[in-house]
């Protein structure tokens, strides 16, 4: 299985906005740091808006933040709505293979695909967050974390 960059930007810009919460960031910001393309970056931050993910504020002062607790976000739920297609094999999408009928291979790789998106729903962006690499992810993306006892969404809770 391989993700498209498109759904690799998705869960790098969530990571990315869960590090730095409760301050907004940009899409330039984020696309710097990770050394992305702006462009492909703002059509993946359009659609984690419209998904409810993100909350983008525009003009003066706008930028970008968490639309929903970084617990509430769903790893595997993010791979879902970002992947164009999940087809592994063209018979998946249109059936167009001449052994399609009784094919066993089909089978493994439906149960398999089933299987990883199963590891990826058994976790959250707060997971990705909070095992301890945080702050050596933050220092590498050049984010400052949060002070001791500042409240992450508190407008969210």
């Amino acid at each position: 299985m391989r993700l498209t960059r498109y759904t690799d930007y998705a869960l790098r810009t969530l990571i990315y906005l869960g590090l730095h919460e409760p301050q907004q960031s940009s899409i330039a910001e984020i696309a710097r740091a990770y050394g992305i393309s702006e462009n492909h970056l703002t059509k993946v931050v359009h659609q984690l808006g419209r998904l409810g993910l993100i909350r983008t504020t525009r003009g003066r002062g706008g930028g970008l933040r968490l639309g929903k607790l970084p617990s509430e976000i769903v790893v595997g739920a993010v791979v879902r709505e970002t992947e164009e297609d999940l087809a592994l094999v063209e018979c998946f999408a249109s059936g167009a293979c001449a052994i399609t009928v009784s094919c066993r291979l089909r089978r493994a790789l439906g149960e398999a695909l089933a299987a990883f998106l199963a590891v990826l729903d058994g976790y959250t962006l707060a997971d990705l967050l909070g095992d301890g690499s945080g702050p050596e992810v933050a220092r590498l993306l050049g984010l400052s974390l949060p002070k001791v006892g500042e409240q992450i969404m508190p407008d969210l809770i």
